[in-house]
């Protein structure tokens, strides 16, 4: 994992929480500006791996539970200080478990599955602009350069909820293959990068996931770091990038033993024929003794 300030801003509103061994991964984006942000996702990402352990049940009812919990512990600070007045933050939780992915997320920070040499995004983003890009009303492109890209209507902290609300979180739960890999991130990366670009320094992957997540960080400073930029990037046992130096070296390896496989197969066949000539040779010489043995050809004479 990997989080920066990036090139415009002057402090830090980004959290990210990993916990590999439970399979918990996080990414939260402050709002509010200032200190407030980070207060806000500060606290999202101290609460939610919390409340995840305190309770039983469902894993996406746990989910609901505990992004609940952190949400109305950060409204209720934000009506008691008001320093933090207008705090809260826009988030995306995955919890790894038996070969399933359980997504928790709410806001406009992403989830992607990489898998197959593609890059496909599993969340929604909870503003007007997502939403229009998702019905491909406009372009990718279109909506990273829209003005109002940014402009949520779903958060964690701006008011009171219950789990059960509607239109507060996104959940579900899909199967996570060994060969494929997740990418979380806040809009720091997907705002200036196209899921193209992801894609490319994805598929560079040859064991190092820590390299693969600053590699995006320096990608999107490169092209502007106009805001906070957080990535986590989780592979599965059996990824390895199609553009990595692991692959390069298994397809030469292929090549190889097609190679060998061809040549052990033309051998085989040239090993046959040279036998059935030299059969038939010695028949031929085998027919001619035996016919001045007994003075008379053995075949017919035409």
């Amino acid at each position: 994992m990997a989080t920066d300030t990036g090139l415009q801003r002057a402090n830090n509103e980004d959290r990210v929480y990993m916990d590999a061994e439970r399979g918990v991964f996080l990414v939260v984006d402050g709002l509010g500006g200032h200190a407030a942000g980070e207060r806000a996702a500060e606290l999202a990402a101290d609460i939610i791996p919390r409340e995840l352990e305190l309770v039983d049940g469902p894993l996406e009812d746990r989910v609901r539970y505990a992004i609940t919990r952190a949400n109305n512990e950060i409204c209720e600070i934000a009506e008691m200080n008001a320093e933090c007045r207008g705090m809260a933050c826009v988030l995306t939780l995955a919890i790894a478990h038996d070969d399933t992915i359980t997504v928790g997320h709410v806001g406009d920070s992403r989830l992607y599955l990489v898998w197959n040499g593609a890059v496909r995004k599993l969340t929604s983003d909870h503003s007007s602009v997502g939403e229009q890009e998702d019905r491909g009303e406009i372009t990718e492109s279109e909506a990273m350069d829209h003005p109002r890209r940014n402009e949520v209507f779903r958060d964690v902290g701006s008011r009171l909820h219950e789990p059960t609300d509607e239109n507060f979180i996104e959940t579900k739960s899909l199967p996570f293959h060994p060969e494929a890999a997740l990418l979380l991130c806040s809009d720091g990366l997907s705002d200036v990068l196209t899921s193209a670009e992801i894609s490319r320094i994805v598929e560079q992957y040859d064991g190092d996931a820590e390299s693969i997540a600053q590699t995006l960080v320096n990608a999107a400073n490169d092209a502007g770091g106009k805001d906070n930029i957080s990535v986590i990037f989780v592979a599965g046992p059996e990824f390895v990038g199609n553009a990595s130096p692991l692959m390069s070296e298994a397809r030469t390896r292929h090549a190889i033993t097609r190679m060998r496989r061809g040549s052990k197969r033309w051998r085989f066949w040239l090993e046959r024929f040279a036998w059935l000539m030299l059969g038939m040779i010695l028949g031929a010489i085998a027919l001619v003794m035996i016919e001045h043995a007994i003075g008379h050809p053995l075949l017919p004479q035409f």
